[in-house]
């Protein structure tokens, strides 16, 4: 497909380069020729130089001729204005990143009004994302699949845990919990794992399960995953606002640092129920003083990717509190990894998931499924898609059993109208039914990309 990109902020960069390695045609619009020269040097991209909201840039570009033009400028309303003129000059699909916290009580409105196909929340996304962990703090990352009657959870296996020197067949007989794990990350190596597979201390296990299946293989797998009941962030951005709304019906206690003090009086009237904190969140005595070592969930959410590094190796050293270090830009992702920084949470890739999910279904409109939900679970190395199947499929009513499938892939569910099928190798797939796959072999566009 060809796709215009207007924005070569982080979110652009990322899409660019993510777009460009599924082969699709990619122009890029910034006002900033650097910035554009710089990232058609590093992907296989084409560069206009320009106002993305200009008629006239746009038709340079070759708007009329484009699929799909994704807005991610710095401002909201150059996005909605960027799709708005993209609409009328080229009639393609268009995505806009609308990130201001007033503007998402009237987001349908403004969809409808402009009829953007898809408007991106990256803070209000990485929100989301925080708040299902801290209701389970075990997780270090949770993904919702079904309309969110499974779940797909990952987690670092301590040195305690009766996992360490478990096969993964075993983990049915012997703990008798009703998951499936599907894949494992030890050290760089990505897998799906079979039955023989043998689980080690330090790996991150990802596995399906529901809520409350995953809660008791927590416990028999000897994991503590008791509630968080307070938590302290540092840094009052649009992250922190939302996560707070999100956090409302819940019984956390939430406390904020934040260095500007016109954003702390904004925060304090917005979120009543929140303790706001003027002051500097890399202040070691500050945050002594604040409770670092009592509190059981520290966020660090700054805008500086450094700082919330360290402030959660800092958090690590004083306190066992569940870890949330938000981190947009990874330059050396082996090392970061290496890390003890708890939840890793990226908005602009979570954004990107979200992109790359519609961009997907959207080429294939005409196939024979559709994608609803798409997660990265280790950056580029392994993905968990869901797929909604169509009739005509040619996989309809065969055995998985005799399906050619290819290597390192898994089907993990199956859910038939709301019922949730762990697959087994009689089991079929029907027309009308969701399938979650979790492989390495990343791109899978239809559900018939899964055979050899």
């Amino acid at each position: 497909m060809k796709i215009i990109i207007v924005g070569c902020g982080k979110v652009g960069t990322t899409l660019a380069e993510q777009l460009n390695r599924e082969n699709h045609d990619i122009t890029l619009i910034d006002t900033n020729d650097e910035a554009i020269q710089n990232l058609s040097d590093s992907a296989d991209v084409m560069g206009v130089t320009g106002n993305g909201a200009i008629y006239q840039v746009q038709m340079e570009a070759g708007i009329q001729d484009a699929d799909l033009l994704i807005a991610t400028t710095n401002s909201d309303e150059l996005n909605m204005l960027c799709c708005l003129i993209a609409k009328k000059a080229g009639n393609c699909h268009t995505i806009a990143r609308i990130r201001n916290p007033e503007y998402s009580a009237e987001i349908r409105y403004i969809r409808e009004e402009l009829n953007l196909s898809l408007a991106i929340n990256p803070e209000l996304a990485a929100a989301r994302e925080i708040a299902r962990i801290l209701r389970f703090p075990s997780a270090i990352k949770i993904e919702p699949f079904a309309k969110g009657r499974i779940e797909l959870l990952k987690f670092l296996i301590p040195e305690y845990s009766n996992l360490d020197g478990m096969k993964v067949v075993d983990v049915v007989s012997r703990l008798k919990s009703n998951v499936l794990i599907c894949v494992v990350e030890r050290g760089n190596d990505v897998v799906i794992p079979d039955g023989n597979f043998v689980m080690k201390k330090g790996d991150k296990i990802s596995f399906i399960a529901s809520h409350q299946d995953s809660a008791e293989f927590f416990k028999k797998a000897g994991i503590d995953n008791n509630s968080v009941k307070s938590a302290m962030f540092v840094g009052g951005g649009k992250l922190t606002h939302y996560l707070c709304n999100l956090l409302e019906d819940t019984k956390i206690k939430i406390k904020i640092i934040e260095r500007d003090e016109e954003r702390c009086r904004r925060l304090s009237e917005q979120l009543p129920k929140a303790m706001i904190i003027h002051g500097d969140g890399t202040d070691e005595q500050l945050l002594l003083e604040e409770g670092i070592r009592q509190t059981e969930a520290f966020a660090s959410l700054t805008g500086f990717d450094e700082e919330n590094i360290m402030l959660s190796l800092y958090a690590a050293s004083q306190s066992k509190a569940k870890l949330i270090t938000k981190v947009n830009k990874i330059a050396f992702e082996n090392v970061v990894n290496s890390l003890n920084l708890g939840s890793l949470i990226q908005p602009k890739m979570l954004t990107a998931e979200i992109i790359l999910q519609y961009v997907r279904a959207m080429q294939n409109s005409m196939g024979s499924s559709n994608i609803e939900t798409l997660y990265k679970i280790a950056a580029d190395k392994a993905e968990a898609l869901e797929f909604r199947v169509k009739e005509g499929s040619p996989i309809l009513g065969v055995s998985l059993e005799q399906l050619k499938l290819k290597d390192n892939l898994l089907i993990a569910c199956i859910n038939r109208g709301g019922t949730i099928i762990t697959p087994r190798g009689k089991d079929t797939i029907q027309a009308g039914d969701t399938v979650v796959v979790v492989t390495t072999c990343t791109g899978l566009n239809d559900l018939t990309d899964i055979l050899k």
